[in-house]
Formats: C-alpha cells, structure tokens, sequence
C-alpha cells in the first residue's frame, strides 16, 4: 500500500505565516516485493527547458511483477530521479504512469515519458521504480520505490517560476474571512509570464495529498482567492503541475492574532521568593515557548525565567523578587506558527 507524504510537522514561519520551498516528506516505506526491474533507458542524458514549459523524455522500464490478480495486468509504474547536484525547487522528479508496452505482466516492459520541468535545474538520478498510479501531485518523494541505479540527466533549467502569496488581512483575526492573492513570476525577470496559468488552490489535505482545485491566474500571473474563516486554521497552498508532479509549489498558514494573558499569584513576596505567574495564550493548544521578563532601567526588559503553553492554553512562569521595592514583569511570547509574537501588560510584584 503506498503512504502518501502527510504533513505532520511544519518549520516555523514567520510573522505573517509564509512557508517557503519544500515541506517535508513522509518516512520511507518497504518496497513493494513483487517488483523486480532489470533494465531502466532514458533517451536523453540532458535536456533545456524554461519557464513553464516541460521536456519530455522517453522512459523504457524492463522487469517484471509477481500477481496472479487479473486487475495488475494493467499495472504501471513510475520512475523516480532525485537531485545530485544543482540548484532549482524541486528535488525529485518522476515519470508519468509508465504503461506495458510489450512482454508479461512478470516479465514486461513498460515505456512513457519523464516531463522534466525547469525548477529541476541541475543533476538527477535515477533511484528507483514505483507501482503507480502516482498518487497526485505529492511534495516530496514518493513511498516504497523499488531501488535502482540508474542514468544521469543534466537539466538546464531558465526562467523559473515563483510563487509568492499576499494574505488580506495580513493577521487574520479568528472567526473571519480573509483572501490569498497569489502571484507566479519568472525568477530572471521579476514579471509576469504575460499567459493565463493553470494553478492549483488548495486547504488542508490536498496540500499534503495532492488534488487541490484548478483556477486560471490572470495574464499578469496574479489571481485573488476568498477563504472562509475554518481555512485560515488549515493548511493553504498553491501549485503549478506537470504530469504527474508539481512544478513549482507555495504553502502557508495564515497568520494568528496572539491574546495572551498573565497574572502573578502574589502582589508582593519577600525578596528571593518564588512567585508563580500564571497566564494563557487564547486558541493556541500547546508546545509554544513563553518567558517571563523582567525591565531593568527605564526600557531593556531581559528574560528571567521561561517555559512552555500546555495543551489547554495556560502556562505557569517563575518571578523572584531580587531587591525590596516595585518590580515591573510582562509575560513574552515569539512568534509561533501561525501565532504572532506578543507581550502581555506589564505587571508589577513588590518586593520585600
């Protein structure tokens, strides 16, 4: 059984919830048993391509697959490449569904075409052979391929494309609507390509599995998308495919308004004692950093004691009244994806 990529963790984002370049894969699996592959040509070793375009390569995959099942008669495959060396956004790169062209099921030959795209800029290699169909234009690397050392191509790939996302309202507040306008341009010029482009809109799974929507951006390569206020706690994105894999790819999570609070247990302590302050991030479920800091002079406020928001939003910081007297604290918290960072009002403990 294939396990398609799922995205269980994201890197942290910054301040208004952007997600540059690859997210990240699913753990490899077993390869598939029945598969054997003897033989794998391509007949090309380099190609150019620019811009939106593809190249197309032919692909022979000699091997062959052990089933009794009548349905696998019409199995295919796919081949998979990844980068070597080079610089472009994809990493890997793999062949539309190879189909049987000649042979048995259990000792076949299967042929099709590798649509290389010119964000493969750089050196690929073969590295294995999958049962497909491809699961959908998936980020990252295919699951359970059969490995197989196979050819070099060298790609030299120009005009990449971009995509770049502007959110509206840049923090959206929780309980509203809010748009995306999502912009493609080439890399080399900074503009537009000047043609309408199939793009795919997606939120939450087909972010990760694959099968967003498919609009058209305008001839300046910008479409606007409304979203309801559910898709702002979800994963959005954008792509722009080949067969069967994705060219080029953006994911975010709108950014969040951060309302913390924080409250000290005790008004005033004696100097060295411990004073709980207590506090809760609103919406957030757990995992965040916070630190209690404390103003030293008129403006530099250090931390002096940190912890983490648990999963029912509250957190519990440490104070220590150091000199007898009025002591100004606030509670910190960083940016968190998708929270922005934050301070809560200062408040006072009294030493003495």
């Amino acid at each position: 059984m294939r396990i398609k990529p799922v995205l269980a963790t994201l890197a942290t984002a910054s301040a208004v919830g952007l997600l540059l370049g690859a997210v990240p894969t699913a753990a490899q699996a077993d390869p598939d048993p029945n598969l054997t592959i003897t033989q794998v040509t391509l007949d090309r070793t380099s190609v150019a391509v620019s811009g939106l375009n593809t190249y197309p390569i032919n692909v022979t995959v000699k091997g062959g697959y052990r089933s009794s099942e009548p349905g696998d008669e019409s199995l295919v495959l796919n081949l998979l490449l990844k980068r070597t060396s080079g610089t472009g956004a994809r990493g890997d790169i793999v062949s539309a569904d190879l189909k049987r062209t000649g042979g048995t099921l259990a000792n076949g030959t299967w042929t099709g075409r590798l649509n290389v795209a010119s964000t493969a800029n750089g050196t690929f290699k073969v590295t294995g052979v999958m049962t497909g169909p491809y699961g959908g234009p998936d980020p990252g690397t295919p699951v359970d391929p059969t490995p197989y050392a196979g050819q070099t191509i060298t790609v030299k790939g120009t005009n990449q494309p971009k995509i770049t996302a502007a959110v509206n309202p840049r923090i959206v507040p929780f309980g509203k609507p809010y748009t995306i306008t999502w912009a493609v341009t080439n890399t080399a010029t900074g503009k537009p390509y000047g043609t309408r482009i199939p793009i795919g809109l997606g939120v939450d799974t087909p972010c990760a599995e694959g099968g967003s929507p498919m609009y058209k951006t305008g001839t300046n390569g910008v479409i606007t998308k409304a979203y309801t206020a559910n898709d702002a706690g979800a994963l959005n994105c954008a792509h722009i495919y080949a067969d069967p894999y994705y060219i080029v790819g953006q994911w975010l999570f709108p950014a969040r308004p951060t309302v913390i609070a924080a409250v000290p247990s005790k008004a005033s302590a004696k100097v060295g004692t411990i004073v709980p302050v207590n506090g809760s991030v609103a919406h957030l479920t757990g995992a965040c950093p916070v630190y209690l800091q404390r103003l030293y002079g008129r403006t530099q406020w250090r931390n002096v004691s940190s912890g983490k928001v648990r999963q029912s939003g509250r957190f519990t910081l440490n104070a220590q009244p150091s000199y007898v007297g009025v002591i100004p604290y606030r509670v910190y918290f960083p940016a968190c994806e998708p929270f922005v960072s934050a301070v809560t009002k200062t408040f006072t403990i009294k030493g003495v």
